[in-house]
């Protein structure tokens, strides 16, 4: 993903065929260390296609990707056996509680 990013880089930048030594030195520069070997791939896969095209060519594919959703509502928990004792019932009411307050904000207090 870094390779791509740099490539994308000095793509957007006017650079409309990078070399290695070129994403390289982009890499360098905020310290991170190139892979040769994905390096010569993603050139090798990106040689002669423009930047825009593969951007438009992308979006268009995510576009037809399903994303999200569309989950079931819970089920509904079963009664207690008739012998069950009391003080057993309370606890797992609390735990259901706790439970219930820590999905209500997804595990993120607002004040927190």
């Amino acid at each position: 993903m870094k390779h791509l990013a740099a490539y994308l880089l000095l793509g957007l930048g006017g650079n409309t065929s990078p070399s290695a030594s070129d994403i390289k030195s982009v890499l360098e520069s905020v310290g991170i260390e190139a892979d040769d070997e994905r390096l010569e791939k993603l050139i090798g896969e990106l040689k002669g296609k423009d930047v825009n095209d593969l951007i438009a060519e992308g979006s268009a594919k995510l576009a037809s990707v399903p994303s999200g959703g569309g989950g079931g509502g819970g089920a509904a928990g079963g009664a207690a056996a008739g012998g069950a004792a009391p003080a057993e019932e309370a606890k797992e009411e609390e735990k259901e509680e706790e439970k219930e307050e820590s999905d209500e904000d997804m595990g993120f207090g607002l004040f927190d």
